[in-house]
């Protein structure tokens, strides 16, 4: 993507691609709140449908056989291992505060991201720094509020920003996987690896992992088509074409998507109070990734 310019905006198909996208990652907060499974439960069970789906194409590819092939695979265990804290976190979150606060939270992954290429190494513009200050004066006054109103809230926004860290180091690691292996390769591994690390909680816990209505499995579906199929797999087709800059910045939209589905599936309101601290935290975040150098951009992918 070195001839790729960082500010294009998206033509053509990536479109309709992006605006799915949008819509299928916002999809996820609301679903994981309405639901009753556990949350290792879901997690369990939308990776291995993931590890499944994916599985065939990574039968196909064949990169088994070379060592540098290997490599990938055990980056691709790693970032599962990741990936499991960034849903525990995130599923946690949308269960203990509002969605539209836990969502804002989350969201904060480019920065995050930013900051662990910093620290080996990687540079980061004034400009972007900026932007991480906005969106920490956002969290601040978020996390305040909530102390102030329940332990629970409270909980649930320190749930949101591990996530949105362990999301960035997911990415980190899983972009330098995809080096080496292809993406079906990868996520049919990553996947695996993520529902895998789940199965001793369950085991532990002794959780239902069959006996629910309905209902339940109608959500976990829509789960899994939504935020994995939708979602996920719509951003990363755009990502050939349209600079991941581009793509970060229009997922922040999952935030308001994530708010209205909320108010219309469940009828929930985030606090007033902290309606400024969320528009700060994307503020900040835009602003952040609008001026973060293509370096850094090159580091990680922002979209998983």
């Amino acid at each position: 993507m070195k001839d790729q310019n960082h500010t294009d905006m998206p033509t053509g198909r990536d479109i309709p691609l992006l605006l799915i996208g949008i819509i299928g990652v916002g999809t996820a907060g609301p679903i994981v709140a309405l639901s009753i499974m556990p949350v290792f439960v879901l997690i369990l069970w939308r990776n291995i449908a993931g590890s499944i789906l994916m599985l065939p194409f990574a039968i196909k590819a064949k990169e088994w056989r070379s060592k540098d092939h290997r490599s990938g695979m055990g980056f691709a265990i790693i970032a599962g291992l990741a990936l499991s804290l960034h849903f525990i976190g995130f599923f946690y979150a949308m269960r203990l505060t509002s969605v539209a606060t836990g969502a804002a939270l989350a969201a904060m992954q480019p920065i995050f991201a930013a900051i662990f290429v910093t620290f080996f190494g990687g540079k980061i513009s004034r400009q972007a720094w900026i932007g991480m200050l906005i969106s920490f004066a956002g969290v601040v006054l978020i996390t305040g509020i909530d102390f102030q109103l329940s332990t629970r809230a409270f909980i649930g926004d320190l749930s949101a920003i591990g996530c949105g860290a362990m999301s960035a180091m997911y990415l980190i690691i899983g972009s330098h996987a995809q080096r080496k292996i292809a993406t079906s390769t990868y996520t049919t591994i990553c996947y695996a690896s993520c529902a895998v690390s789940v199965l001793p909680f369950v085991i532990l816990n002794k959780y239902n992992l069959i006996h629910y209505t309905k209902y339940q499995w109608m959500l976990l579906f829509f789960l899994f088509l939504g935020a994995q199929v939708m979602g996920h797999t719509m951003f990363n087709f755009t990502l050939k074409r349209v600079s991941a800059t581009v793509v970060s910045l229009l997922a922040f939209f999952e935030v308001p998507v994530c708010a209205i589905l909320a108010f219309w599936w469940m009828g929930q309101i985030p606090p007033r109070a902290t309606i400024p601290g969320i528009l700060l935290i994307l503020s900040g975040c835009a602003i952040f990734v609008m001026r973060s150098k293509p370096s850094i951009e090159k580091s990680f992918n922002p979209v998983a």
